[in-house]
């Protein structure tokens, strides 16, 4: 989509909005453009548009393009144009006319769930504002002036560096700031990497994981091929002619656990004898309970493995910001797709977090949610324990939900007298690949860190209530 504001107060008496989107070219979409600027009374009767040349230069597009889309809309009766009096906007062009009024009582609103345990989002009531405000002000005040103008596609180098010292202590990752680029999260990175063509499928993905990341792989053309799972992780012995592979090694996603330490070596040992390449969505690497803490894979191969993480689970979604660590030969081509400005994430969000990590504030902030997130995942344990004794939870000893067990055919059932009970959660079966003939399991993906602290104790009232009976 190319979007243009025709700054020609001068020429119409007004700024004047295009959106240029849509099939058929640049020709058809101006003309679609106008035509609706007309219709919905942003361009009034009498109005003069600009000439050929300075709106064509405005826009960024030939000036037989703008005189083609002058002269249809003129021989459709929008526009008239007269020798010495330019291009204006015809008289007996009507625009859109106002709704009704909306009466002052509004339909009632569908009632949403009581009790939210979807997985994804940490508890939002924790968000450090307190030291998330002192880091911003001192970035603020610290920042020199060029932040303030056209800044570096791969990120600000300070927000590189502190990432840089982190990634490598906290997650064994091995790195250098050129190395990094910042992006607004994993989707993103997607978009990058595939819809800008830096890499091209098929991607051999894990067979069960995010939907929402397959849809992204799909609109940008890439068939994923599913990889089944076991009690280790990803089969990766069965990865076959695909060149790239995305897996969450450190805590699989949504089923738990990590990849085994022979298979990380094995999906290495193939990247190299193939020439493949590894993706690695580091979701919640921070979050460990009851293990010792799981390293990246990319410590084990740097040119093999594109490591991405994000601060969405472990700060807050709000905050949009993430980052790439790329082989070196991909940098260049990545920054290449990420030129456009529009695409770069905030400059002083960046900074921000660049002060948040460096002071010692992110560290601070991770250990307190890990030991809060600990107390919701024994709590919801012992509620299990307590009230439906015949559910194992799963996935437990790390991230920010659980995976619990159902009998046999009781997946659906059990989701619907959820959502009587007012809860917002996701059956297992939304995750898996459908392409997958790996056997499907029935369970519940419960997400214990979304609720505030006063709302989960009923959400668990709730929960036990829903489940199935021995």
């Amino acid at each position: 989509m190319v979007t243009s504001w025709v700054n020609s107060a001068e020429r119409i008496g007004a700024d004047l909005h295009l959106e240029l989107t849509g099939p058929g070219g640049r020709r058809a979409a101006l003309i679609r453009a106008l035509r609706e600027a007309v219709r919905g009374g942003r361009l009034a009767p009498g109005t003069r548009l600009p000439p050929y040349r300075s709106l064509a230069a405005d826009l960024g597009v030939a000036r037989n393009t703008v005189a083609d889309a002058y002269a249809e809309l003129v021989a459709e009766g929008w526009l008239t144009a007269r020798q010495g009096s330019g291009t204006r906007v015809a008289e007996r062009a009507e625009p859109l006319r106002p709704a009704a009024r909306v009466p002052r009582k509004a339909p009632a609103r569908a009632r949403g769930p009581r009790h939210d345990l979807t997985q994804g989002t940490p508890d939002a009531s924790a968000f450090p504002r307190t030291a998330w405000l002192a880091s911003y002000r001192r970035a603020l005040q610290q920042a020199p002036n060029e932040v303030f103008g056209p800044g570096d596609p791969a990120g600000r180098r300070e927000l590189r560096e502190a990432l840089t010292e982190y990634l490598a202590r906290a997650r064994g990752v091995r790195t250098e700031p050129g190395r990094i680029v910042i992006c607004s999260g994993f989707a993103h990175a997607l978009r990058l990497l595939f819809g800008g063509g830096v890499l091209r499928g098929p991607l051999a993905v894990e067979a069960y994981g995010l939907g929402f990341h397959r849809e992204v792989l799909a609109a940008a053309g890439v068939r994923t091929v599913p990889l089944p799972l076991d009690e280790h992780g990803a089969r990766v012995d069965r990865l076959e002619r695909e060149r790239a592979v995305l897996l969450t090694p450190a805590h699989q996603f949504p089923t738990g656990g990590p990849l085994h330490p022979a298979r990380r070596a094995a999906v290495i040992g193939w990247a190299r004898a193939r020439g493949g390449l590894v993706l690695e969505d580091d979701y919640d690497g921070e979050f460990r309970y009851d293990r010792k803490p799981v390293g990246a894979v990319q410590g084990l191969d740097p040119e093999r493995v594109i490591h991405i993480g994000s601060v969405s689970k472990s700060l807050s979604p709000a905050v949009r910001l993430g980052w790439m660590v790329l082989p070196q030969r991909y940098v260049g081509a990545v920054l290449d797709v990420k030129g456009d400005r529009e695409a770069w994430a905030s400059v002083l969000d960046q900074l921000s977090l660049a002060d948040f990590v460096t002071s010692g504030s992110y560290d601070r902030h991770v250990r307190r949610m890990r030991q809060r997130y600990r107390g919701r995942r024994d709590r919801l344990v012992a509620a299990l324990a307590e009230h439906a004794p015949h559910i194992e939870a799963t996935g437990v000893a790390a991230g920010l939900h659980a995976v619990l067990r159902l009998p046999p055919g009781t997946e659906a059932s059990t989701v619907k007298a959820a959502v009587w009970q007012g809860i917002a959660l996701d059956g297992l079966a939304a995750f898996r690949h459908p392409d997958t003939d790996m056997a499907a399991d029935d369970g519940l993906v419960v997400g214990y860190a979304t609720p505030s602290e006063h709302a989960y104790g009923p959400a668990l009232e709730a929960l036990c209530r829903a489940l199935p009976p021995p």
